[in-house]
């Protein structure tokens, strides 16, 4: 629909931004912290881009006052980061480390006394290895209550000061990349056990709302989910069933579960018949119905375009981490989908494609079948940077890019859908997991790529000020201009 005059961005809407405590923080041993799966994995050779890791990132963990100050000079109004559990408890269970829930109170701190909301995510992808070591992580329920025990620190250690709470960063991306595809920890092929290990994560998930509830009373909590709408290619039915079946196997089939606690019933019945459905407890469907969240996160990045995949049609490909632009081949799962390239999106160098209207079409799509208040905790472009005489970053291609992405929330609130903030991905350049340092994301251009860390130094980009902006004007500033 258009719009005659677009409603205003809410005054109290969360302007933001991301990261990742792998991604960002080093310190990969320091006081105390124990190794997570990525310390680990990122140490075989061939597993990410040049044989990058994270033992020291972009060094937020000593460098956080020095990045918090951009914040506050840039008015974030929040600031989404995770806690690495491993710097918590560094055998994932047992003793507690001391040193590690200082850090996070100094950081929670240091972002209130500027008055930027922090928003925690409780677990991006960096499971402790002694968890891994002692039963597979997120492959056995005792991980249930080692995550709970993690959880319930955290909540009463920091819930007097944090109101907004992500618990699961991304599970559909580290379970299907973990056992789908191979190339995020464990590392493994094996689909029976990816559906299993995503049961036992959905349970832990709810296990972490339930006691939630019982030590903040007055926060606010629910998973962050890697939304990449599916379209059909054209009006043929096949094609639309093919969009179809995408969207329930890969979205509602963790969607439906934070928000109802039911898988959805074409996609089970293709799981037990191949053989695939995760093994149930008593109980298990009970308190996920009983988790609801308090919203819905929404990690968005691309949509996707799909047609229909015979029996014996096209299968796994490998991803694009190299940054080489149309490398990626085509893919899909068999008798269901196969993905098609959307001859009306234009593409990252990763191939990813780039869909302002996709968001929308996302949050609307949330907002009409969950019924519930939607957090954007990612959206943002990766891309090469260059660092110009000077001190220069001249992005404008992320400006381009988060304008008009911006722009489709807006549009999206017009419609009615209830949008609580808007986190881009992220402040700083960071690891960009498989893909190395090369791939830039940040606001803040940090000086460092895969050779090493150089001095780290922090420098603006052009896209710093135009957010700068944004946050004054609390929306696009001719948009406000025009519409109020």
């Amino acid at each position: 629909m258009e719009h005659k005059q677009l409603k205003a961005f809410p005054n109290n809407f969360l302007w933001g931004s991301a990261s990742a405590a792998y991604q960002i923080e080093g310190a990969h041993d320091q006081d105390g912290k124990g190794p997570s799966v990525w310390d680990v994995y990122t140490k075989i050779p061939g597993t990410t881009f040049k044989e990058t890791n994270g033992d020291i990132a972009v060094d937020h963990y000593n460098r956080y006052q020095e990045d918090v100050a951009l914040m506050a000079e840039q008015g974030l109004k929040a600031y989404r980061f995770s806690i690495a559990w491993a710097r918590i408890l560094p055998e994932g269970r047992g003793q507690i480390n001391e040193a590690g829930l200082q850090f996070y109170d100094d950081l929670i701190d240091e972002l209130i006394k500027h008055n930027i909301e922090p928003v925690v995510t409780v677990y991006h992808w960096d499971v402790p290895q002694a968890l891994m070591d002692a039963y597979g992580a997120w492959e056995s329920r005792e991980i249930i209550e080692d995550f709970n025990f993690y959880c319930e620190t955290i909540f009463k250690r920091y819930g007097d000061r944090v109101k907004y709470w992500v618990t699961l960063n991304e599970q559909n991306i580290f379970i299907g990349l973990g056992y789908q595809k191979a190339v995020h920890p464990p590392g493994v092929k094996d689909l029976k056990r990816m559906y299993q290990a995503n049961h036992i994560a959905n349970i832990a998930n709810a296990k972490a709302i339930e006691t939630f509830r019982t030590v903040v009373k007055d926060g606010k909590i629910g998973a962050s989910f890697a939304y990449s709408p599916v379209y059909p290619f054209d009006s043929n039915p096949d094609h639309v069933i093919a969009a179809e079946n995408a969207e329930e196997l890969n979205s509602h089939w963790w969607m439906d579960i934070y928000a109802w606690g039911e898988y959805p019933r074409a996609i089970w019945n293709y799981l037990e018949a191949e053989g695939l459905a995760p093994d149930v407890v008593e109980g298990d469907f009970k308190l996920m119905k009983l988790a609801k969240p308090d919203f819905m996160g929404l990690n968005y990045y691309q949509t996707a375009t799909v047609k229909s995949n015979p029996l014996d049609g096209v299968g796994e490909a490998a991803m694009n981490t190299t940054g080489k632009k149309g490398s990626s081949k085509e893919s899909g799962l068999q008798g269901l989908f196969k993905h098609v390239q959307n001859p009306y999106l234009k593409t990252t160098d990763w191939d990813w494609t780039i869909d302002p209207k996709g968001l929308r079409v996302a949050l609307r799509r949330i907002a009409n079948r969950y019924q519930l208040p939607v957090l954007i905790t990612e959206n943002g472009l990766g891309a090469f940077d260059t660092l110009e005489d000077g001190d220069i970053v001249n992005d404008d291609y992320r400006i381009d890019f988060l304008e008009s992405h911006v722009q489709a929330i807006q549009e999206a609130i017009s419609d009615g859908v209830e949008v609580i903030g808007y986190c881009t991905w992220s402040f700083t350049d960071l690891l960009s997991w498989l893909n190395g340092y090369q791939k830039r994301y940040g606001f803040v251009y940090v000086n460092r790529d895969e050779d090493g860390p150089k001095d780290l130094r922090r420098i603006k980009k052009k896209s710093f000020y135009w957010y700068q902006e944004v946050i004054k004007a609390n929306g696009l500033i001719d948009r406000v201009a025009n519409n109020l």
